[in-house]
């Protein structure tokens, strides 16, 4: 053969015995992510919530009396009433006809009460003489006690009756707006059923509910910025946080104090903003948390560049960060950018984050 022809022939055979050797696979390389501290900041406000706006406080104005007719009433809802301006007016000519007869029962009973005195007094200085007995003279003093307590109970009668006729008129018993009126001219009083219910000072705040984990970071006495549904903005101070927290919601309700405005109506909606004031707190970047069915939690990264999944709770959330209430100790690394793609005990290698969204 020609030396050209046996040259390719040596480069084929060549090629063909390096193509049946095992190609190594490089060794795997460890996932790279990027990690941040568990840090001390100050973080302001940014919390948000929303509720209905009610009535600090409300007055349900009814009669303590049963059975009268309304004869008129003086006040429409949305009205300004006055502690002690009249209402409504209930029909008390039946009562007046009441009262009538009980003052001629009463003067009945004096008399009868003047003549039995007189009785008793004809036997003083007759004990154990012998004139009378002494069952006699007994039976005319007493007579004169029964006569006086019967007078007792006839004046007794036509003061309830009196009372009664005091009563005649619903009177407001705190100042404020009229809210609603459910009473008409006509209906018979019942003291179960409120004719009435008035604002007190007209006095209008939110009810908002807070998530569980937040109610820590609020204080009475925060600022607040109470959004409306017509897009006004009120200033308004938190006023009250509840002692409890709903068993099936985890929220618990805070009462934000607003300013008196005609535009503040009780059952309408509203939202929020507390600005409170800066508070130092442990915080990671929320692109830190994941979240599954069992909650909120964190991969850290330990000293041997291995990661653990530790379970937390969170707060208040400003700037991108997020206050951790319960979670990994300040100075603890945690994983960001990558962590979705690691499990708890996968070795990594770690690159620092500039900034909350890495």
């Amino acid at each position: 053969m020609k030396p050209a022809a046996l040259s390719v022939l040596a480069l084929c055979l060549l090629a063909a015995a390096c193509s049946k050797k095992e190609v190594k696979p490089a060794a795997e390389q460890p996932l790279t992510v990027s990690v941040a501290r568990v840090e001390t900041r100050d973080l302001r406000g940014g919390l948000t919530a929303s509720g209905l706006l009610v009535s600090r406080e409300e007055a349900a104005v009814s009669s303590e009396l049963s059975g009268y007719r309304v004869a008129r009433v003086f006040v429409e809802e949305g009205a300004y009433v006055r502690a002690g301006q009249p209402l409504a007016l209930l029909d008390d000519t039946l009562l007046r006809a009441q009262i009538e007869q009980s003052q001629a029962n009463l003067q009945l009973q004096e008399v009868a009460a003047a003549r039995a005195d007189a009785e008793a007094k004809r036997v003083d200085g007759l004990d154990n003489v012998g004139v009378l007995s002494e069952e006699a003279i007994s039976e005319r003093r007493l007579a004169a006690r029964s006569a006086h307590a019967t007078v007792g109970v006839a004046q007794a009668q036509l003061n309830d009756l009196k009372t009664r006729q005091g009563r005649m008129t619903i009177a407001a018993p705190v100042s404020g707006v009229v809210l609603e009126r459910t009473v008409r001219p006509g209906d018979a009083s019942s003291p179960g059923a409120a004719m009435f219910r008035i604002v007190r000072d007209n006095l209008v705040e939110l009810d908002a509910e807070i998530p569980e984990a937040s109610l820590a970071g609020l204080r009475a006495g925060d600022r607040a910025q109470v959004e409306l549904p017509s897009g006004g903005r009120v200033a308004g101070v938190l006023r009250l946080i509840s002692p409890r927290v709903d068993q099936q919601t985890k929220l618990g309700r805070a009462r934000i104090a607003l300013p008196i405005r005609a535009d503040l109506r009780p059952g309408g909606y509203a939202r929020v903003i507390f600005s409170g004031s800066a508070r130092p707190v442990p915080t990671v970047p929320e692109a830190a948390l994941r979240f599954a069915s069992s909650g909120a939690t964190v991969m850290t990264v330990g000293a041997d560049g291995r990661v653990h999944r530790v379970s937390v709770r969170t707060g208040q959330r400003s700037g991108g960060y997020v206050e951790l209430v319960q979670g990994p100790p300040v100075g603890a690394r945690v994983a960001l950018g990558g962590s979705a793609f690691v499990n708890d005990g996968d070795k990594v290698q770690t690159a620092e984050a500039s900034g909350p969204a890495a």
